[in-house]
């Protein structure tokens, strides 16, 4: 059964790119997920590259709805960004499934290191909502330079129990997203970000995962924020709390 329109919502219309953000050294970007698949995303040069950021982004729209966000953390913190779209999203080919996400995001961690010549220890991690299902994977396996999550939850059974009540859910194990039962396994850095009034997905999702996660650790709280609006209401303080977070993991990575 497909979960498109359930737990996907992709779009294929791609209504910008960077250079109408006025970020003018990106490259267009094709690669292949681990599986084969042919994947696009955008590359967005740094004059930084001690770190590169490695971007999963959330369950609806495609990378050209991040592009505001895009572009503030761009100026923040100064390193690369590589954003992409999962199968099916954007120029993404494919169908959509929680198993090639996975696949997706194993993909394009490989186009870091085997075309971009970044190390896996100076790539930083970035999930949003959906997304901090796959940088959790990743993270569990591999050490990277950090791990940043921004509106997590802890599994899929949790968000199904939440959203559908009288689902039953299979004892049978299919793919799942399951962030709870890996999260004591990273061993980089871990920054938790969360809205306050987050109505998708509810900040104490996020703390429980904090409680499980090892030090290094930190837990920024937006006051007033929901789920989508978490880099407009935090402001100022959001970004400067970003390039604090990558300040201390360029420090670990020298140690």
């Amino acid at each position: 059964m497909s979960e498109k329109g359930i737990v996907f919502f992709p779009e294929r219309f791609i209504e910008a790119t960077p250079k109408d953000y006025h970020l003018e050294s990106y490259e267009d970007v094709f690669f292949s997920a681990k599986d084969g698949t042919r994947l696009h995303g955008w590359y967005v040069h740094g004059p930084d590259e001690r770190g590169v950021l490695l971007w999963f982004h959330g369950n609806a729209g495609n990378i050209s709805h991040r592009l505001d966000n895009l572009k503030k953390l761009h100026d923040s913190l100064q390193i690369p960004i590589f954003i992409f779209d999962y199968r099916e999203y954007g120029l993404s080919e494919g169908e959509i499934s929680k198993a090639g996400t996975f696949s997706d995001a194993q993909g394009a961690l490989e186009y870091l290191t085997t075309e971009k010549g970044f190390k896996t220890s100076s790539v930083l991690l970035f999930g949003r909502s959906l997304g901090t299902a796959l940088a959790v994977d990743i993270a569990s396996r591999e050490e990277c330079l950090g791990i940043i999550l921004e509106a997590a939850f802890t599994s899929t059974d949790d968000m199904m129990q939440r959203y559908f009540p009288f689902f039953t859910i299979p004892t049978q194990s299919k793919v799942k997203y399951d962030s709870l039962s890996l999260i004591d396994r990273i061993r980089s850095p871990v920054l938790f970000i969360h809205g306050q009034m987050d109505q998708t997905i509810p900040v104490f999702m996020a703390r429980r995962l904090f409680e499980n996660a090892p030090p290094p650790k930190d837990f920024y709280e937006i006051a007033g924020a929901d789920h989508n609006d978490t880099y407009l209401v935090g402001g100022v303080e959001y970004f400067s709390v970003w390039q604090k977070f990558l300040i201390l993991c360029l420090n670990q990575q020298k140690k």
